[in-house]
C-alpha cells in the first residue's frame, strides 16, 4: 500500500515588498532567544533590528495555515529565509500575534463604550447642574 500522496508547492514569496508596503520597526530585546524576523542589534545589545524579508514571508505564511499543515509552512520558511524555524514555534507565534492582535481590538472597543458613557455622563451632569440653577 504505496500511495503516492501527490506533490504539493507552497507559492514563491516574489515581490514582497510591493504587497506588504510596510515599515518594520526595532524592539526591545525581551529574552536571550533572538525570534524569527530580527536580529540583535550591533550597537546596542538590547534591541533588535528587523528582518524585513523574514517578516514579509512569516506574514506570507499566515495567509496559507487553513490550506497547509505548521510543518509543512515552517520547513518552507526555512527553506526560503535559510533561517530555521520549528512547526511548534511558528505555530506559538501566529497564535500569540492574534491573542495580541484580538486583545488589542477589545481594549480599543472598550475605550469607545468610557467613551459614549463619559460623554452620557456629563450631559446628564449639565442638565441636573442647569435644572437646579
Amino acid at each position: 500500500m504505496n500511495r503516492s500522496l501527490g506533490k504539493w508547492k507552497l507559492p514563491q514569496p516574489t515581490d514582497l515588498k510591493d504587497e506588504a508596503q510596510q515599515e518594520w520597526v526595532q524592539i526591545p530585546r525581551i529574552a536571550r532567544i533572538v525570534p524569527f524576523g530580527y536580529k540583535i542589534n550591533e550597537e546596542d545589545q538590547d534591541l533588535l533590528d528587523p528582518i524585513p524579508y523574514e517578516l514579509e514571508a512569516i506574514e506570507l505564511a499566515r495567509k496559507y495555515t487553513k490550506q497547509y499543515s505548521y510543518r509543512e509552512i515552517a520547513n518552507w520558511l526555512t527553506k526560503k529565509t535559510g533561517r530555521e524555524i520549528s512547526h511548534v514555534g511558528l505555530r506559538k507565534r501566529l497564535m500569540h500575534e492574534q491573542q495580541r492582535k484580538n486583545k488589542a481590538r477589545t481594549l480599543r472597543k472598550w475605550s469607545e463604550y468610557a467613551q459614549k458613557a463619559i460623554e452620557k455622563a456629563k450631559a446628564i451632569e449639565e442638565e441636573r447642574t442647569g435644572a437646579r440653577a
